[in-house]
């Protein structure tokens, strides 16, 4: 089992070279191929726009639309291609970023975003970064939006309660725990019956079946601050990997996330794998 199709999408962000360059790590190390995806949308113009000359303006929008993506591609080429030793492919389409993106994503076996940027940045938002992430299907590794990630998968903390979302996280991530030097599970706050007899062993022991010997630990925090202890945690455990479920909903056209998610994308310092 492995990652052997990786999926990033590549945006006008500058930080798009960073999620390219642990895109290209990561197919390497398990013999991938790697796929660079610019989705960018091109918002339709009403008819009485149109009707007064709008044309014009909504052919630019699509010309420069059309830049981006050819910059965009120079960029995925310039760094995917690198050492030649991964399989790429590059993708672009002008139709709706956050359906064309979660499509493509069900034919990898990661998707590779970046962190939702701060209002006025480039990069992607809170809404489109949580419908992708909530309808794709698949995990996805968030980038954050500062520093740089030469190593991440070597020492990776793992958020456990014992939910389906969590599970997944879990499941999605086992490539990457398996060949991790140090793998630590945190739970906070665990109850039982979900956590077994003993919180903690039960999880413990399905991974170590697969290989991974792991860490278990519990933090007895109030449930609003627990995304705030999450990041501490890894910081003080020098992780370069977080894995956790990712919890939310939709709520008409909007998507909203769980607090704890929602935290975690927002003030993320190392990146995140997250599964729905």
């Amino acid at each position: 089992m492995g990652y052997k199709t990786v999926l990033v999408h590549v945006d006008r962000s500058p930080r798009a070279s960073t999620r390219i360059e642990i895109g290209r790590r990561i197919a390497r190390q398990f013999d991938g191929h790697l796929i660079g995806l610019h989705a960018c949308s091109v918002t339709p113009m009403p008819g009485y726009m149109l009707a007064v000359g709008g044309g014009s303006i909504a052919e630019e929008s699509r010309r420069a639309a059309l830049e981006e993506a050819a910059a965009a591609e120079r960029r995925f080429a310039d760094i995917a291609g690198r050492d030649g030793e991964v399989s790429v492919e590059w993708r672009s389409s002008l139709e709706d970023a956050a359906a064309v993106v979660p499509l493509h994503a069900r034919y990898a076996d990661l998707l590779i975003l970046g962190q939702p940027s701060p209002p006025g940045t480039p990069g992607v938002d809170r809404e489109f970064a949580g419908r992708v992430l909530l309808t794709c299907g698949r995990p996805v590794m968030f980038v954050p939006f500062a520093g740089e990630y030469p190593v991440v998968g070597q020492r990776v903390l793992v958020s456990w309660n014992a939910a389906r979302e969590a599970m997944n996280a879990a499941t999605t991530a086992l490539p990457l725990l398996k060949h991790a030097a140090r793998v630590d599970v945190v739970m906070f706050n665990p109850k039982a019956p979900a956590h077994g007899a003993v919180p903690g062993a039960d999880v413990a022991a399905w991974l170590a079946r697969h290989g991974v010997r792991v860490q278990i630990s519990e933090e007895r925090v109030a449930d609003a601050d627990i995304g705030g202890h999450l990041l501490s945690l890894a910081s003080d455990l020098s992780s370069d990997l977080l894995v956790m479920g990712a919890y939310g909903h939709s709520r008409l056209a909007e998507f909203v996330l769980g607090g704890v998610t929602r935290t975690v994308l927002e003030s993320m310092t190392l990146p995140v794998l997250m599964a729905h």
